[in-house]
């Protein structure tokens, strides 16, 4: 599947967003959040749910399944180093997902794998778009990387902080969830469904005979 590719600077606007089809590929430059902790997603709704900020403001933001390793800084009030970045498996976070993308507002979300119709129904809702992360592709992922913005819940392992980070083309990912509902994760499901009355009969057709 091929389409356009768009090279976006963040933040979004709504409309830049619903630009955005199914098989398009997006180049991707301005300030993204990361996380593959599932105790830090849990962390974020519970808060979100009790009324009280995140440590930092998402709304309308850029939020991935990327995990990183920081460097920490030496010299005190430093900043620390990303040493690379890689995709990890979205589906782990569907409990989570649907609530995240409607309390934040969030125009972007990504990783591998896809997410559950409950979070394409939120996605349609806001105006938000779901990225594919080409697996195993750290090395190009990380030389997007220009710094460590901020990083927060630092209790936390490396790869489980909330960390945002700059990046200058991060890319290219593939647009596998739009704005509309449109989601190539569905379509491969639905086509995989209707093939398998035939691949049965063809198995069946293929087994050996008991002698």
């Amino acid at each position: 599947m091929t389409g356009k590719t768009h090279y976006l600077q963040l933040p979004l606007d709504p409309e830049a967003v619903r630009a955005l089809a199914v098989g398009d590929m997006v180049m991707l430059s301005g300030d993204i959040t990361i996380s593959i902790g599932l105790p830090t997603h849990k962390r974020m709704v519970s808060e979100l749910e009790a009324g009280h900020e995140l440590p930092l403001d998402l709304q309308g933001g850029a939020f991935f399944h990327l995990s990183a390793y920081l460097l920490e800084a030496n010299d005190s009030g430093s900043v620390p180093q990303a040493l690379y970045m890689n995709p990890s498996t979205s589906t782990r976070y569907n409990p989570y997902m649907p609530d995240l993308i409607r309390k934040l507002g969030l125009r972007l979300v990504g990783g591998k794998g896809g997410l559950d119709m409950a979070s394409v129904a939120a996605m349609q809702e806001t105006g938000c778009a779901f990225l594919s992360f080409l697996g195993g592709g750290a090395p190009l992922l990380s030389e997007s990387i220009e710094r460590v913005v901020s990083s927060h819940w630092n209790e936390y392992i490396s790869q489980f902080r909330l960390t945002t980070l700059r990046v200058k083309n991060l890319g290219p990912a593939t647009v596998a969830i739009d704005a509309h509902g449109n989601s190539v994760y569905d379509s491969l499901q639905r086509q995989a469904q209707s093939r398998l009355p035939e691949i049965l009969k063809v198995l069946s057709q293929q087994r050996p005979t008991p002698e």
